[in-house]
């Protein structure tokens, strides 16, 4: 399986030290140094799929590309959420597919589905309030993080229509922690996802990468993972 490696900051390099070991062969590289404005996608390698690690922007700018050259990709960026709509299209029209998520550790994708199952039961309960709180490294720009959002939508999706509180640490070399709570008049419950390495990332992001390779359309990790 070729692979193209779209951003090679952290996580496009633990990307790169892993793909051997999950049976891909690497055939290129892109980062600031050789694909600003998308420049290096405009004639890329042959690869049967990419992984992109990249800036808002240039995701934006890059999508288009990998459809245009059939290459299927699997994108990790966040940020760009509000240009979806016209990337979906774009998408649709294409023959590639694209798997797109704001975390692709394998558990906390399940455990996504365990708070939308919480959720649906404590949007029952009028007394409980809720909160979302996560806590990454100093290095991480974005605040609160993909995951963060994500989870608040995934609560809203399964009925839980109140207000929800959401805050952020950002501090030393956390590798990423997220907190979903429920606090009522006499009780607190508290669901919590801890990832200890980034090769949890990589290795999900890898395993869609291997999923969509030969699919048409636009995926989440729900889809690569059979979660309902």
């Amino acid at each position: 399986m070729r692979l193209l490696i779209v951003g090679h900051g952290r996580m496009g390099k633990v990307v790169e030290s892993l793909a051997p070991a999950q049976g891909f062969e690497v055939v290129g590289v892109f980062d600031i140094d050789n694909n600003t404005d998308g420049r290096g996608l405009f004639a890329p390698p042959p690869a049967d799929v990419a992984i992109e690690f990249a800036t808002p922007s240039a995701t934006v700018q890059n999508l288009p590309l990998y459809a245009q050259h059939g290459i299927n990709v699997v994108v990790g960026t966040t940020g760009w959420q509000e240009h979806e709509p016209r990337l979906r299209r774009l998408i649709a029209e294409s023959a590639v597919g694209v798997v797109v998520s704001s975390n692709f550790s394998l558990g906390a994708n399940f455990f996504q589905s365990i708070v939308e199952h919480a959720a649906r039961q404590f949007a029952l309960q009028a007394d409980y309030g809720a909160w979302v709180y996560e806590a990454h490294h100093a290095a991480k720009k974005d605040a609160p993080s993909g995951t963060a959002l994500t989870l608040k939508t995934a609560m809203e999706a399964a009925g839980y229509v109140r207000r929800i509180d959401i805050s952020s640490t950002r501090a030393g070399s956390i590798t990423g922690t997220h907190t979903v709570g429920f606090d009522g008049p006499s009780d607190t419950v508290t669901l919590t996802h801890t990832n200890r390495d980034r090769a949890a990332f990589a290795l999900g992001a890898l395993a869609a990468a291997r999923w969509v390779i030969g699919k048409r359309g636009w995926f989440t990790m729900k889809d690569v993972l059979g979660i309902d």
